[in-house]
């Protein structure tokens, strides 16, 4: 399968907007085709660690040795995935609704599996900042059952109480409540740093100088649901500057961002799309990579065959080698 060129995708839309983009160019080898290694599992949280890659598949965590082989690492765990400054494997463990740390050893750590006495969602993805503190997203998708996290009444928007759907910090020290959430504070060491403005928050990343974090609100498989990627400026405590959320690129009635990365440059990649129309979603937007620069516009689109693209990281002896997790395959693009 090779690149596709960017007006077979469906939107007119997309195609202005990568014509408008002068400042960053294409980080795609020229000629380059996509290595698909074969449906091994590959469902999210792609992570690259000494020369393996890592990787989730329903509930538990598959690693793809320097030989190509894959092994399972870990069983009960799944979705996003990374390494901390020590080397030790940060998993969002959907299934058990926590956020765990896998110890050298073997050992594992609960980061966080509550917020104020009550169980999370089913956190999502996450990322880290240059202070080592953990960012992550807990959504809920399918069942409502179960949730626990709810907005007192006449806080916000509305007198009726509802599930939250958040974004939160695990601070390697406990600090003082903040002030940007009504009801927001630490417990001991967890602050929620965004409980609205986003419908379901998806896909997370954080720029290296702390200063913006990026949310793919991802409410697919809903008529009308948020298909979009938003900015919000952090505060040099790492607290959402109230007022500043901006959506950068929006996906309409195509299926919405999920995992996402950013290179040194500053270009974010994107999975996103589909390419089968689905009751809830047209695929005007095709199933891929989406690589924007850091004011959303479309700088170049990498297709995916199968349906789900889930999630990307970067890997490789250089770090140049872009890792694609799509409907249980992967595949590998060289970057330059």
């Amino acid at each position: 399968m090779r690149f596709m060129h960017l007006r077979s995708l469906s939107s007119l839309a997309a195609i202005l907007v990568l014509a408008s983009c002068s400042s960053l160019r294409s980080p795609i080898v020229p000629g380059a085709v996509p290595k698909d290694h074969g449906r091994i599992g590959a469902g999210e949280g792609p992570a690259w660690k000494d020369g393996s890659l890592y990787f989730t598949d329903g509930n538990h965590i598959n690693r793809m040795g320097p030989d190509g082989k894959t092994t399972v690492f870990r069983h009960n765990a799944s979705n996003g995935l990374l390494f901390d400054r020590e080397g030790r494997l940060v998993a969002c463990e959907s299934g058990l609704r926590r956020v765990t740390r896998t110890e050298k050893g073997g050992s594992i750590t609960v980061l966080a599996d509550r917020f104020r006495g009550k169980r999370f969602n089913t956190p999502n993805d996450l990322c880290m900042d240059s202070k080592g503190r953990i960012y992550f997203t807990d959504p809920r998708y399918g069942s409502r059952e179960g949730m626990e996290i709810y907005s007192p009444p006449g806080i916000k928007t509305s007198f009726v109480s509802k599930p939250i759907e958040g974004v939160y910090r695990i601070n390697r020290q406990a600090k003082l409540p903040d002030e940007l959430c009504a009801f927001a504070y630490d417990t001991p060491n967890v602050t929620r740093i965004l409980c609205d403005g986003a419908e379901r928050p998806n896909g997370i990343l954080i720029t290296p100088d702390d200063r913006f974090l990026y949310i793919a609100d991802n409410n697919n498989n809903t008529h009308g649901g948020s298909r979009k990627l938003l900015r919000y400026t952090l505060d040099e405590n790492g607290d959402v500057k109230s007022g500043t959320r901006k959506v950068i690129f929006d996906w309409k009635d195509g299926r919405g961002p999920d995992g996402m990365k950013m290179d040194a440059a500053g270009r974010i990649y994107v999975a996103a799309g589909t390419n089968k129309a689905t009751e809830y979603e047209t695929n005007h937007f095709k199933a891929g990579c989406y690589i924007l620069s850091p004011s959303g516009r479309l700088i170049d689109f990498i297709p995916t065959a199968p349906d789900e693209c889930c999630n990307c990281a970067f890997g490789g002896k250089d770090g140049k080698t872009l890792f694609i997790t799509s409907g249980g395959y992967l595949w590998s693009v060289p970057l330059k």
